[in-house]
């Protein structure tokens, strides 16, 4: 599993001119999914999201979690994080879960943060043709991949 964040001063997710989800100060989640991934993945990567120290204190230090200042949040699914670029200029996506796979744990990660941020986490729709529209804050962008860490 594996999780873009990227600290915003806003960010909204439209669908057929429609918007869906719309935050202020806070963190928009790109979450990408493979067939490997499982709750041990989900509830890693929810812990380390909701901690991560990147929003300013009152010395403009980054020291801050999402936790602390009760920030908002979007998660958007985003297969494409898996793509895999070694051969020739058209990615493969042989890697990242199908939707009845996929579904279910991206369900999760939205109802575990959500329980570990005590707050509503706004997302996308599953699948569907979004329009993602952000101003990274900084800009502070960061990758965390649940196959990367240390145990």
């Amino acid at each position: 599993m594996r999780v873009v964040v990227q600290r915003v001063s806003e960010a909204s997710v439209t669908i057929n001119q429609n918007k869906v989800a719309e935050i202020e100060k806070g963190l928009l989640i790109l979450l990408g999914i493979t067939d490997d991934d499982t709750i041990e993945d989900i509830e890693y990567l929810v812990r380390k999201t909701a901690n991560l120290r990147i929003f300013n204190d009152e010395n403009q230090v980054m020291n801050l979690s999402l936790k602390d200042i009760s920030a908002e949040v979007i998660v958007v699914s985003q297969f494409t994080l898996y793509a895999n670029t070694k051969k020739g200029n058209r990615p493969s996506y042989i890697k990242a879960s199908k939707p009845e796979m996929a579904i279910p744990l991206y369900e999760k990660f939205v109802a575990k943060l959500e329980q570990e941020i005590c707050k509503k986490v706004q997302t996308g729709e599953f699948g569907a043709n979004m329009k993602v529209r952000l101003l990274n804050d900084g800009p502070v962008t960061i990758i965390i991949d649940s196959n990367s860490r240390g145990f």
